[in-house]
């Protein structure tokens, strides 16, 4: 079967601005070849068994040519691959995409392109620009600024002017003066309202307002630099009335997300929501334990117990793959209620149809284990090194149990050094823990030797929380184990630094 190439425009930063058929098509790519400015979010959406080609291109240096780039999309085509071209912005809007096209055309392999949101739009959009409003402009111009290695801009400066309109300049930073000049000597008024946007829509993001005539050196006093727009025009005046990105709780405040990669997901969206830049660095991996003998075994005899326990998602999804595997859905449960530790177990539960008969106050072991109200016998599926609290509190009040591990927390991610500096430096002045085992798998890759006192450690709950103290962290605990509560924490710990 031959291959295809799509090309799929990320947007201009914010892999929330990335669309849904976009992300359908990483997804189901073999092979991705990448910009330097896409989000690594969205690069977090490559399939693990597909294969990534970086082909970053920055301002005057291109990491591969781009006719190296065009026979790369080729290649991998004609080797039956479904290849993605993973661009930055919006494909056909100053991308090149045309270009990469032209190739594939001549050797009739089929191509498809998704749109993504330039940054031409998105860019002022985030700093309080709008491009249109009819009360100071008709229209809005999309130019580049790009220009050959010493060769003059080829643009109709007057032209432009003559269209009162907004002028959106792209890749424009390096030819900035001679684009403020060609406007001023077109006729264009040196009072005009006029802006720069540094890595639009990212919570690195900056503006720079002027008008037409001090941006160059208002510009250089702030020291902006690519990827970054320019924006003339009347509209630009809106910024500071309009300016709802920077505003935001979070904006610009690193955090780190340590949840295990299939579960970062909800936390760091929305973090992102508010502002933060997230990075995300799963210092955990959960395995189900397969074959689980005792569990199927347990399950055979569920009419043995009364209740059935889950401590975590985890748990749940060892859970549902062996029902399934056995042939059984929410029937079999019948004869037995089901307990959940917190509200991401009770989800999990309620994904497959089911919902928890008891939930403690506390999301905790201890609390599971003292408030369940059990006269019977209980099974309790979790991982292998679950808390001793749960079952401590079972033998205290004689409940018979069985103690099942249905799943591993592996603690496999590589030192890394560029971490353990960016704690060490303050660079990373939070770090959101959801268990005990993420503060592990931490000090596992950054080295128990290292200093901790350097950041916030934002724990979901007092055992979480009692792991971090150990290792001598700063930390502040959540009013309940949710992660709503985590990201609440986050907001009320950045606004009283």
């Amino acid at each position: 079967m031959g291959g295809k190439v799509t090309l799929v425009g990320a947007g201009p930063g914010d892999p929330g601005l990335l669309t849904q058929k976009g992300r359908k098509a990483i997804e189901a790519a073999e092979v991705v070849v990448y910009d330097r400015l896409v989000s690594p979010a969205i690069l977090a959406l490559i399939p693990q068994g597909a294969k990534a080609i970086d082909v970053g291109k920055e301002a005057a240096h291109h990491k591969v040519p781009q006719e190296q780039i065009n026979q790369i999309l080729l290649d991998e085509a004609l080797k039956g691959h479904n290849v993605v071209r993973l661009k930055g912005g919006d494909p056909f809007v100053f991308g090149r995409g045309g270009e990469e096209l032209e190739l594939l055309v001549e050797h009739g392999v089929p191509f498809e392109e998704i749109p993504g949101i330039t940054s031409a739009i998105a860019a002022p959009a985030y700093a309080g620009i709008p491009v249109t409003h009819r009360d100071y402009c008709s229209s809005v111009h999309i130019i580049t600024g790009h220009q050959r290695a010493g060769k003059p801009l080829t643009i109709d400066f007057e032209a432009l002017v003559r269209t009162k309109g907004t002028l959106v300049f792209l890749m424009g930073v390096t030819a900035m003066p001679a684009i403020v000049e060609g406007l001023l000597s077109a006729g264009m008024d040196g009072d005009t309202p006029a802006a720069m946007v540094e890595s639009g829509t990212t919570p690195a993001q900056r503006r720079c307002d002027a008008t037409l005539r001090t941006l160059p050196q208002r510009a250089a006093e702030m020291g902006i630099h690519s990827p970054a727009i320019i924006i003339v025009g009347k509209v630009c005046a809106l910024s500071e009335k309009f300016c709802w990105f920077d505003q935001l709780p979070l904006k610009g405040q690193r955090v780190l997300v340590t949840r295990p990669k299939d579960r970062a997901g909800t936390l760091s969206e929305k973090l992102r929501t508010l502002g933060a830049d997230v990075w995300e660095y799963p210092c955990i991996e959960t395995r189900a334990i397969r074959p689980c003998p005792s569990m199927t075994v347990a399950l055979e005899h569920l009419g043995d117990y009364q209740w059935l326990v889950f401590t975590s998602p985890a748990g749940v999804a060892a859970f549902r793959k062996e029902l399934q595997r056995m042939g059984k859905d929410g029937r079999y449960l019948a004869s037995v209620k089901l307990a959940a530790i917190g509200a991401g177990t009770a989800q999990a539960l309620r994904d497959m149809g089911l919902m928890a008969d008891y939930i403690p106050e506390v999301y905790d072991a201890a609390h599971l284990g003292a408030g369940l109200p059990a006269d019977g016998k209980v099974l309790i599926l979790r991982a292998e090194i679950g808390s001793p609290a749960l079952t401590e509190a079972f033998k205290e009040r004689t409940i018979a149990y069985d103690d099942i591990p249905v799943y591993k927390t592996v603690y496999e991610n590589p030192r890394s050094e560029e971490l353990r500096t960016a704690l060490e430096a303050g660079e990373v002045p939070f770090v959101t823990f959801t268990s005990a085992s993420t503060v592990k798998g931490l000090v596992s890759s950054v080295g128990a030797d290292a200093d901790f006192s350097r950041f916030t450690a934002l724990c979901i709950g007092e055992q979480t929380a009692a792991e971090a103290k150990r290792h001598g962290m700063a930390v502040k605990i959540a009013r309940a184990a949710t992660i709503d509560a985590v990201v609440e924490l986050a907001r009320e710990t950045a606004a009283k630094q």
